[in-house]
């Protein structure tokens, strides 16, 4: 694929973006990670302490940006520069005698897109070249999210650009609640594992050291991962599918569930499949095409292609306008071969974007 590559070393410090609205429950995930005996250092990058609200007798010496916790994590407050700061943290990485830190956790403010943040572990080539983005974990209210929703962008895009969604305060809710809150999040996005807790007690090997960026090692574990469950939005009918239905197996079906109207944001994910191999040239110039032309608009993009020609399976993944992606691990014998996208953003025209994907066969 061009301009860039997934690259993937085991050198490279794995960086955690953690997000979620305000009142969410993160700052109390944060401070479990802080404190829990696990093994492993963390450096964590927060807004401010005023505002995080970690707890204060976690933190043992500070200078003027650079904190100790009381766990050996180091913690920064993001009053400059993300890529000075992390810069920052990787050269404190090389000169320590200790082995430095396992991995970065990056707390945003509860009003900020996660997807700026999730783009600096790609745009600066230092950075790039030392961290790996590991996953991008949001924390929701299961009592307030609707109404988040209904009155807030950033709530919606911290939900359609997560990895991986913990599902918070659910002893709040009614069993019936619970599930529609869950019908609205998969609306905005289709892929991410929803995890239930109360008081973001949920295990933590759930949200640190995922690998839920690896798009080709998350398919490898999970072969459906690309297509929802059937019932829910996106869900594609194939070959591999054993529900009764009377579909053709190319086309995607974008169901209407009603409920909650999560559609003001106007976000919302959009599954594309194919049994036909792709022309690896047509494929990349339709993506570039798309990301450039809307990739304000598109908050995620994955895919895992079957392109002509070629034994190992083509593995992408889009942050906004930034596409990544290579030739990964090969077909595995007599599998199916076929090509799967999901797109997920805000005033996406599907019968456009299934046109120029059907355009793409080689």
């Amino acid at each position: 694929m061009t301009d860039t590559q997934l690259r993937k070393s085991s050198d490279k410090t794995p960086v955690t973006v953690l997000t979620g609205y305000l009142g969410a429950g993160k700052t109390t995930l944060l401070n479990r990670i802080l404190s829990e005996d696990h093994g492993k250092r963390y450096a964590v990058i927060v807004n401010e302490f005023g505002e995080v609200g970690i707890d204060n007798d976690l933190i043992v010496g500070a200078d003027e940006e650079v904190f100790e916790m009381n766990n050996g994590c180091v913690c920064c407050t993001v009053r400059g520069d993300l890529i000075r700061v992390v810069a920052g943290l990787m050269k404190r990485q090389s000169a320590s005698g200790k082995g430095g830190f396992d991995a970065i956790i990056v707390e945003t403010t509860g009003l900020a897109d996660p997807g700026p943040v999730a783009q600096t572990f790609f745009v600066d080539e230092d950075v790039r070249a030392k961290t790996q983005l590991d996953s991008v974990t949001t924390v929701v209210d299961a009592k307030h999210l609707p109404l988040r929703l209904a009155d807030s962008r950033e709530a919606a895009e911290q939900v359609a650009f997560a990895d991986q969604i913990i599902l918070n305060k659910t002893d709040l809710v009614s069993a019936a609640e619970l599930a529609e809150v869950e019908r609205m999040i998969r609306r905005l996005n289709p892929l991410a594992p929803i995890h239930r807790a109360e008081r973001s007690d949920v295990p933590l090997d759930l949200v640190l050291g995922r690998g839920s960026f690896d798009l080709a090692r998350i398919e490898e574990i999970q072969p459906d991962f690309l297509n929802p469950a059937h019932g829910e939005p996106g869900h594609v009918h194939d070959d591999d599918c054993d529900h009764d239905h009377d579909h053709e197996g190319h086309h995607h079906h974008h169901h209407d569930h009603g409920g909650h109207d999560v559609e003001a944001s106007g976000i919302r994910g959009i599954s594309l499949t194919s049994h036909r191999p792709l022309d690896a040239n047509k494929v990349t110039a339709w993506l570039n095409e798309v990301l450039q032309t809307q990739g304000p608009d598109i908050l995620r993009a994955k895919g895992i292609l079957d392109v002509a020609g070629e034994h190992r399976r083509l593995v992408f993944q889009a942050v906004h306008m930034i596409l990544e992606g290579d030739f990964q691990g090969p077909w595995r014998d007599g599998a199916d071969r076929y090509s799967r996208l999901v797109f997920i953003g805000r005033n996406l025209d599907e019968a456009a974007l299934r046109a120029g994907f059907e355009a793409t066969a080689a």
